[in-house]
């Protein structure tokens, strides 16, 4: 992919930006949008790579994991960040069971991320065991960004959201994953819930960007939208860093109206159509006819 000018002078973020930012040393800001009025607000704030995350399973369907989510979900949630924006990449995340049963459904289902929903390129999680696959999807055209660590649509195998490669061992299977991503031909990876220590060895022995959620310093960092901007109570990762509280915003915001809706404070004057007072008693003579 190349940088290309858009009609309107705005230019869309490519791979090749992205690795120009990795060899100037200059860091990716990525964040996930499930919609079309977060996606408005982040490509207007200059975030480079919008991830449609199967994460919408638990931050707005309410899915205690992601694994219930289907394509027809991401592919609707995907175009409405794809028509939001001008400038950043936006991903899309492939769920559970959209890759993982052949290579051929794999490649199909990552290209209707590009030809349903306008996304510029898809995600897989995983390393080595889904190395042949990951190939795949790159030689069908399609741009891909890795996901090692902690994987999510392999939360019952982990037995939960915990941090992952904390002994050498489990460690040097992150490096190999990620150097099974590099060899299938992943444009760049993210880390998840990995010490910053081996994402250090991480960027030593991966030639491409390394994108980082709980996983220390690397190339950029990507956060989910609802954690930044408080909006997703629940559960706050340690990793995440809450920018705002919007929920305590929104709930002031809707107590209120509902108090002016109870006391007959809202709607106001201002907030009501009138018609002439001419047109009125026409209106009313009308029904006596």
């Amino acid at each position: 992919m190349s940088v290309s000018p858009r009609s309107d002078g705005v230019q869309r973020v490519d791979i090749r930006l992205l690795y120009s930012m990795k060899e100037k040393g200059e860091k990716v800001a990525l964040l996930t949008a499930y919609d079309y009025p977060f996606a408005l607000i982040e490509d207007c704030c200059g975030i480079d790579v919008i991830l449609v995350g199967d994460s919408l399973g638990m931050t707005v369907l309410g899915h205690e994991t992601t694994l219930p989510v289907s394509m027809d979900v991401m592919l609707e949630h995907t175009g409405a960040v794809v028509r939001a924006t001008r400038r950043a990449m936006v991903i899309g995340d492939m769920p559970f069971l959209s890759f993982q049963t052949s290579a051929r459904d794999a490649v199909m289902n990552a290209g209707r991320f590009l030809k349903e929903a306008g996304a510029h390129g898809v995600k897989i999680e995983g390393g080595v065991r889904v190395r042949e696959t990951a190939r795949a999807i790159v030689d069908a055209g399609i741009p891909l960004l890795g996901h090692v660590g902690l994987t999510p649509q392999s939360v019952q195998q982990f037995g939960g959201f915990g941090v992952q490669g904390k002994d050498a061992t489990k460690a040097a299977r992150i490096v190999e994953d990620a150097k099974a991503l590099v060899d299938a031909g992943a444009f760049a990876i993210i880390a998840e819930c990995i010490p910053a220590q081996v994402t250090q060895i991480l960027l030593e022995e991966v030639p491409i960007p390394i994108y980082g959620i709980g996983a220390g310093d690397c190339d950029g960092q990507i956060l989910v939208i609802h954690d930044l901007v408080g909006l997703f109570e629940q559960f706050l990762p340690k990793f995440a860093k809450k920018y705002a509280d919007v929920s305590s915003l929104v709930k002031e915001a809707v107590r209120s109206y509902a108090n002016d809706v109870r006391k007959g404070a809202f709607p106001g004057a201002e907030h009501q159509y009138s018609i002439k007072s001419e047109e009125l008693e026409r209106l009313r003579a009308l029904l006596k006819s």
